[in-house]
């Protein structure tokens, strides 16, 4: 390939109107594609290839889907052609920022009025995890949130969780209700006998301590299920 068609391919011989940055600054984040976007976080694509080229094979590889993307490791991402180690990281660092950034406006609304906010607040976590995690939201008598607290990881099959310890955690924190919630990586929102039994001894448990069980919320990456709503607490 000569010089001259070599440079048909980079950005900044592009019409400034189609440039990513020059569009960010002239129109606005919102128009531009989450192709150029990234090619503004990764500076420069290949020897053949523009900059949003190269992030649109990125995306091809995740199926367009940003919440894919958000899962892919550094490795998976130096697997298309023109992503460098520099590259992938800042393209899982800029992902876990965005992450973080819906989990942080989560945590200001910790007041928990219905399901929804539990899946706001839970989602980010545990949502989108290649495995099973099993959680507890304690509340005082305001339905705020005390503590969120992990109480088991395992794997895509199921989890093992300890009620006791988690009660004895209640009364440190001096919690008068909880919300359990886990994930089901599979995507199905169905409820196993397993959820249901174990359901049943939390709220057995919290029965004899007056802390009660409001909810119990199976998460997947889109939608969740809540115990309370469907009539089954």
């Amino acid at each position: 390939m000569d010089s001259q068609k070599s440079k048909a391919f980079t950005i900044k011989h592009w019409a400034e109107g189609d440039r990513p940055r020059e569009k960010l600054l002239q129109k606005g984040r919102e128009f531009l594609s989450d192709a150029e976007l990234l090619a503004i976080l990764i500076g420069s694509g290949s020897r053949n290839e523009s900059a949003v080229e190269v992030c649109k094979k990125v995306l091809f590889k995740a199926e367009d889907n940003l919440n894919e993307l958000g899962r892919f490791s550094v490795k998976q991402l130096m697997e298309v052609k023109g992503i460098g180690e520099a590259k992938a990281l800042t393209i899982v660092a800029a992902l876990e920022l965005g992450r973080r950034r819906r989990s942080s406006e989560a945590l200001e609304k910790k007041r928990i009025s219905s399901s929804a906010s539990v899946f706001e607040l839970m989602q980010p976590k545990i949502g989108e995890l290649p495995h099973e995690e099993f959680w507890i939201l304690y509340l005082n008598n305001s339905n705020k949130v005390i503590q969120e607290l992990p109480l088991s990881k395992g794997g895509i099959t199921g989890t093992l969780v300890d009620v006791r310890l988690a009660y004895k955690q209640a009364l440190n924190l001096g919690a008068t209700a909880t919300i359990l919630v886990h994930n089901h990586p599979s995507g199905n929102l169905n409820p196993s006998t397993a959820d249901k039994q174990l359901t049943q001894k939390f709220k057995t448990a919290g029965e004899s301590l007056d802390i009660k069980v409001l909810d119990h919320l199976i998460i997947t990456e889109k939608s969740y299920f809540s115990f309370a709503d469907e009539g089954l607490l």
